[in-house]
């Protein structure tokens, strides 16, 4: 049970790093916003077009970055739970009779 415990701490170790270089984007306004984020739902970068942002007011400009960020977020989400799934359907499989515990 203890090395089925330290696999486990391992891979969840794995899936951090592979959604460390995973890279999802968020985008507001037909792109003018654009956030990057990565799968463990850090946000690296956000970039604001510059005529856009000539134009924008701070108000606007304030929601637009919120719905960005949110979609990248979401998206880091999505990738998160895909990883995370794929990892414990791959620590049940190899745990022999208890991977049909659950109906699968």
């Amino acid at each position: 049970m203890f090395d089925k415990l330290m696999e486990a701490q391992q891979k969840a170790g794995e899936v951090k790093k592979r959604l460390d270089a995973i890279t999802v984007t968020g985008t507001a306004e037909g792109g003018k916003i654009t956030v990057q984020a990565n799968g463990n739902k850090v946000v690296k970068s956000i970039a604001i077009d510059e005529d856009f942002l000539k134009d924008a007011d701070k108000e606007e400009l304030e929601e637009l970055l919120v719905v960005a960020v949110n979609k990248a977020l979401e998206q880091a989400e999505n990738v998160s739970q895909s990883e995370m799934a794929a990892m414990t359907n791959a620590m049940l499989g190899g745990m022999g009779g208890l991977g049909n515990l659950f109906g699968k």
